[in-house]
Order: C-alpha cells, then structure tokens, then sequence
C-alpha cells in the first residue's frame, strides 16, 4: 500500500525501481515482454501469468501431476537412483503447486 503523502513524482521513482529490481535477471525473452508494460504490477502480473500460468492452467498441471505420483511404478532398466530423482521431481512439483495455492 503506498502511503497517502507520496508525491507523483515519489511513486513514479519506486515504481520504475521495482520495475528494475523485477526486469534484472530475465531473459532478452522476457525483457522483450516486459518493455510493453506501463507499471511495476504489470511487469509483476505478466511474469506472474507467464510462469504460473492460469487457474486452470495450474489445476490441470496439478491433476497431472497427482496421476503421475499415483501411477508411479520403476521402469525396466532403470537404477535405483534414477528412479528416486523421478519420484524427487513428481513431489517437489507437487510441493510447489500446493505453495502455490496457499500464496493464493
């Protein structure tokens, strides 16, 4: 929330800060994207939408996702420690939509 007594000119400077603090380790991708938006919340909306994607977007991921740790089986010929990174990279995305959802 920005306070009452900012000036214009005041708000003007930590919006282009934020939008530089938001900008500074993109991709030329990215930047490319972000160089159309007017406001840092706008930079932080479009970074927002482009990585997390939508509600749907997120809920059929997570769908996807709970298939995948249910239907999780080791595959012919695969060691044991290929098998624990595949199970590590179903629940550590899993773990991330859940904290994505309790941000939300």
């Amino acid at each position: 929330m920005v306070p009452k007594e900012w000036d214009e000119k005041t708000k003007v400077q930590h919006d282009q800060k934020a939008g530089n603090i938001l900008t500074f380790g993109l991709s030329l991708d990215e930047l490319f994207h972000t160089a159309r938006c007017k406001s840092a919340k706008e930079i932080w909306k479009m970074l927002e939408f482009t990585h997390e994607g939508t509600i749907d977007v997120r809920r059929a991921r997570k769908h996807t996702l709970v298939s995948k740790y249910e239907a999780f089986r080791m595959k012919n010929g695969e060691t044991i420690s290929e098998h624990q990174t595949r199970f590590t990279h179903i629940v550590n995305h899993l773990d991330s939509e859940r904290r994505l959802k309790m941000m939300n």
